[in-house]
């Protein structure tokens, strides 16, 4: 026993020859990356941000994407195997008890070991009973480790999820809101086409008392061409907005609520004065990152926990017998009790490979969550700072549609004034309705924008450390 005990201490120490030293938690950064992200006093986003534009129709349609959305129930599918993964994980590490029973019939050979003369049969039925339990003895923590790591996945899907229903609800906004602008520059369009035909109209006349010449027919042929152009592109470009609508919501463009045009909403608000510190505790993107680096570090440990002894017990209470009517009987018992030491000490390298596998594993995770992280740093500047620009310029192009609204004005009086014919009038409302145009424009813009930022700044995320 002496010997036995001492051998037993010597494998210990040469299997734990080759244990990695302990590694140092991986160090994430704990805020953006970024210096041009600075708060000027606005809010984070509610978790239905949507709700803030005040449109019923909206709220419909996003209503209907996360109820039937195929990307989502994708993501919803990918959560609920991480968490039969956190089940398996947990089995793997309780204690097992396996019942188990079964009969046979078997003939001995007259060349066997014990010839049939000698035991006086041929034939001989053998009967098993028994229920069987097994613990291995968690020490060093190693299926601990792989159920917090597979908890930790569970997480990093969790928040998956939330990051495909922001991406989903955001899509479906800037989709719709399209449409809206869509449908205000076809009725600006509309306008300018049928002041282009009273024009035409004028122009013809005019002409045909050879009063002008026959380039200004003409003239006004190329404009109503170009505007029914407008036209033409802008029908296109709604009924492709109601497709993408359609396809994002998961259902035919039949079964869509009713749509009805009206003005894009106002934008308010900017950047929260917090938003360089609590941005990674608002994206569900950065939080999957972030777990994921965890369970790299989790399963780093459950790799490098390998290199120690596995310590197991296993009970047996069995009966057996050769005849089955006495196989429940006290004295067919056969119960059974042992203790069991499992220790790697050659394995070709097999623990190390693992272990340094798991090492690049959290390389790679910890990578990503960088990449991740200056992604939405950049992706927080790029809508503020387009935000920001889109209202310096909608701010001059007022001033333009102003000016041309002036300008109407005075073409209109003198018309009335009979200093001039309709003509000019309509030439000034045909470059007003081009600066409304632009405007409209720079609105639709502005509104992607914001939608934009709302989807930058997390659309209302917050990260919960519960299990899932």
């Amino acid at each position: 026993m002496r010997l036995g005990a001492v051998l037993m201490l010597a494998a210990c120490a040469a299997g734990c020859a080759g244990l990695p030293p302990k590694p140092q938690p991986p160090s994430l950064p704990t805020e953006a990356p970024q210096s041009g992200l600075s708060g000027d006093g606005g809010g984070w986003p509610a978790r239905e941000w949507w709700t803030l534009y005040r449109d019923p129709d909206l709220n419909a349609l996003i209503g209907m994407a996360l109820q039937y959305s195929p990307s989502l129930a994708v993501a919803h599918s990918r959560l609920d195997i991480a968490r039969q993964s956190v089940r398996v994980a947990g089995a793997e590490s309780g204690a097992h008890v396996d019942a188990a029973g079964d009969g046979s019939r078997q003939r001995l050979s007259d060349n066997g070991l014990f010839p049939p003369e000698l035991l006086g049969f041929h034939w001989y039925d053998q009967y098993d009973l028994g229920l069987q339990a097994s613990y291995t003895f968690d020490w060093w923590g190693k299926k601990k480790d792989a159920v917090d790591a597979a908890i930790d996945q569970a997480h990093a899907a969790r928040a998956d999820k939330a990051a495909a229903a922001l991406m989903l609800s955001s899509s479906v906004a800037d989709a719709y809101f399209g449409w809206q602008a869509d449908q205000a520059r076809l009725q600006l369009a509309r306008e300018h086409e049928a002041t282009i035909l009273r024009e035409a109209g004028i122009t013809a006349a005019r002409v045909r008392s050879e009063i002008d010449a026959a380039d200004e027919v003409n003239r006004t042929a190329a404009s109503l061409a170009a505007v029914r152009e407008l036209l033409a592109a802008l029908d296109g470009s709604a009924e492709l907005r109601i497709v993408a609508l359609a396809a994002l919501v998961g259902r035919s463009g039949a079964e869509l609520p009713a749509l009805t045009a009206k003005p894009l909403p106002a934008i308010s608000g900017g950047l929260p004065d917090d938003v360089k510190i609590d941005l990674i505790a608002r994206r569900a993107d950065l939080a999957a990152s972030r777990w994921r680096v965890e369970a790299a570090d989790k399963n780093r440990e459950g790799a490098r926990a390998e290199f120690y002894p596995d310590v197991s017990i296993n009970a047996l209470i069995g009966l057996q017998s050769r005849d089955l009517t006495r196989l429940l009987l006290y004295d067919s018992r056969v119960p059974d009790f042992g203790a069991a030491v499992h220790l790697p000490i050659f394995d070709a390298g097999r623990l190390k490979a693992r272990y340094g596998a798991s090492q690049a594993a959290i390389d790679a995770a910890v990578a990503d969550y960088q990449e991740t992280l200056i992604g939405a740093a950049r992706d927080v500047a790029t809508q503020a700072t387009s935000r920001a620009q889109l209202a310096a310029e909608r701010a001059q192009r007022m001033l333009e549609v102003d000016a041309a609204e002036r300008l109407r004005r005075s073409a209109a009086a003198r018309v009335r004034q009979g200093v001039t014919d309709l003509r000019a009038e309509l030439t000034a409302t045909e470059a007003w309705m081009d600066q409304r145009d632009a405007l409209l424009q720079l609105d639709a813009a502005a509104m992607s924008s914001d939608i934009g930022l709302q989807r930058a700044l997390g659309g209302g995320y917050e990260k919960e450390r519960t299990e899932p």
